[in-house]
């Protein structure tokens, strides 16, 4: 069977699109184009692609997908103009940094053909799928309260550049540690449905030279019933990032690194589930994009949905705007 010939557009080319591009080529896809304003370093490419400065000249090209990966502050144009051309889109996360630049692109959708992802690369976490089936098989009966951490020191991030210039560093640009790290925003939404309340302390507890918040605790409170413990910061040496979900018969227990996920059970029985051999982190950004090459084939319907990107923002302000007026944040149904 003959591979479909698309032809993508990718805007923004730091650490992120370049993987994209690379896991594009891994595909097979080889029809690619750049937009780019100049605002970062291109760097050494293995090949050239055609680039283009002007969003409407790169627009003009006819793309039939768009990858949004430049800083999140400007995702909502390039988003709106894919939306207009009826192009599919990759939109990376956050979806972006307000509530309010979302009303254009949601004026636009109802015309417009274009199906849309949100690029929460840990929807094709091994591990996290292995609890997302286990929740759902639903041996350890209710799941009832969890704690997530995920904690990185911001400078060892992309040892490369300077952090205090990077997006994730600037509040201008859609960084700070909430909306930066709100991977585990999306996944606990996947296990537990939309949340009912929280309420939040974020701050700056580091020396880092950051205009942004560097560490939030929440207390998330689900509708399923489900309540616990969120802590993000970017001062942990060495890195965190594990998840543990008490169930009424056991628990659940997730690390990151090793993507090992341990299974306890209230009457002594222990399970153990380990990612395949050779497995390594990029195969979850392989496995997102090859979901999204299968979106665009219209195969498949996009994993996690425009909607979900908006409620997982909802909540990352929430935290925000809780721990800045120390208020509980309640969310409408």
């Amino acid at each position: 069977m003959n591979k479909t010939r698309l032809k993508f557009l990718i805007a923004g080319l730091g650490s992120i699109g370049r993987r994209h591009l690379n896991n594009l080529l891994a595909l097979g896809q080889e029809d690619i184009i750049l937009y780019r304003t100049g605002l970062g370093s291109l760097g050494d490419l293995d090949r050239n692609f055609p680039v283009f400065h002007d969003l409407s000249a790169a627009m003009g090209q006819n793309p039939d997908a768009v990858i949004i990966s430049n800083p999140t502050a400007l995702h909502m144009p390039v988003a709106e103009a894919a939306a207009r051309s009826n192009a599919h889109i990759f939109l990376e996360k956050p979806i972006s940094h307000t509530f309010d630049s979302l009303q254009g692109i949601e004026a636009v959708m109802g015309a417009s053909s274009s199906l849309v992802f949100v690029a929460y690369q840990f929807r094709f976490n091994v591990g996290l799928r292995k609890i997302e089936e286990i929740l759902k098989i639903g041996s350890l009966g209710k799941p009832v309260s969890f704690i997530s951490r995920w904690g990185e020191y911001l400078p060892n991030w992309h040892p490369w550049e300077d952090y205090r210039g990077s997006y994730a560093a600037r509040s201008t640009m859609g960084g700070g540690v909430v909306l930066t790290l709100s991977h585990p925003i999306d996944y606990l939404r996947w296990f537990f449905g939309d949340v009912a309340h929280l309420t939040a302390e974020t701050g700056n507890r580091s020396a880092l030279e950051l205009s942004c918040e560097d560490y939030a605790d929440a207390y998330l409170s689900f509708q399923s019933g489900v309540e616990g413990e969120l802590h993000l910061d970017y001062n942990s040496k060495p890195k965190v990032h594990d998840l543990r979900i008490t169930c009424m018969s056991g628990e659940i227990f997730w690390d990151y690194d090793s993507n090992k996920v341990k299974v306890e059970a209230v009457n002594g029985g222990t399970q153990e589930f380990f990612p395949p051999p050779g497995y390594e982190r990029n195969h979850m950004y392989l496995d997102e994009m090859a979901h999204f090459i299968a979106v665009c084939e219209k195969k498949e319907q996009p994993l996690c949905t425009f909607r979900d990107g908006k409620q997982a923002l909802n909540v990352a302000l929430g935290i925000l705007q809780s721990g800045r007026y120390h208020d509980q944040v309640i969310f409408e149904d």
